[in-house]
């Protein structure tokens, strides 16, 4: 049968005459036409139900793939270069190591105080306060932290801070807070700074708990003392 007879035997099929029940009844062209809905539409609901699972299991393994690449990768150079990494680390720890043995032990403390009052007092400054914080426990030094209050000119000042800074003990200051000393005066200012000098924590390189001690507060020189 020619596409033609086809199209004009589906034009005279009325389907009210079509019984569901004796499909083998139908005309060929329906049948025809029957047997390619229904293989559309178990296309449709089998990609729809089992092919588009698989093909987003494929994309996430495919991601994973380029994943996994890039990490053996990445693992691969580390590989190759191990040994170096080793080397250059025991040298880092070896001089890390140096460094830290070069921080004050807890004995060079009073020494540190009168170095700091000796440069206060040599730079024209008159002390309010000079008191030891609570230290600061870190995984391989202590911070001691040294609460100071000084009065004097700005000049004085900044050469005690200098004179601080170039002391042979590693010591830094912070936070400071500078105003003057006296309401609508501005000869003499008040500096009150955080002095932080650091020591070797032995006990923390090695593993153990170091716990920190209170405060302690030292002699205050008094007021108009100078070298």
């Amino acid at each position: 049968m020619s596409l033609a007879e086809s199209i004009e035997a589906l034009k005279k099929v009325d389907l009210a005459d079509l019984d569901v029940n004796n499909l083998g009844s139908w005309p060929a062209p329906v049948k025809a036409i029957t047997c390619l809905l229904l293989l559309i539409v178990a296309l449709l609901l089998g990609y729809n139900f089992y092919l588009k699972d698989l093909q987003g299991a494929l994309e996430k393994s495919r991601t994973e793939e380029n994943t996994l690449k890039e990490q053996f990768s990445s693992k691969a150079f580390l590989a190759a270069n191990l040994e170096a990494y080793k080397s250059q680390m025991k040298e880092m720890e070896e001089s890390f190591g140096t460094l830290l043995r070069q921080l004050p032990s807890d004995t060079e403390v009073p020494g540190l105080l009168e170095d700091i009052t000796r440069t206060g007092l040599g730079s024209g400054l008159e002390f309010e306060e000079i008191k030891l914080q609570p230290e600061v426990v870190q995984q391989f030094y202590i911070e001691l932290p040294i609460q100071i209050s000084v009065v004097g000119g700005y000049h004085d000042l900044a050469t005690f801070v200098s004179g601080v800074a170039s002391l042979p003990r590693i010591v830094t200051l912070h936070d400071f807070d500078i105003k003057p000393a006296e309401e609508g005066s501005t000869s003499k200012l008040r500096m009150s700074v955080l002095a932080k000098t650091y020591r070797y924590n032995d006990a923390g390189l090695k593993g153990d708990a170091v716990s920190a001690k209170g405060a302690a507060k030292a002699p205050v020189p008094s007021k108009g003392a100078k070298k």
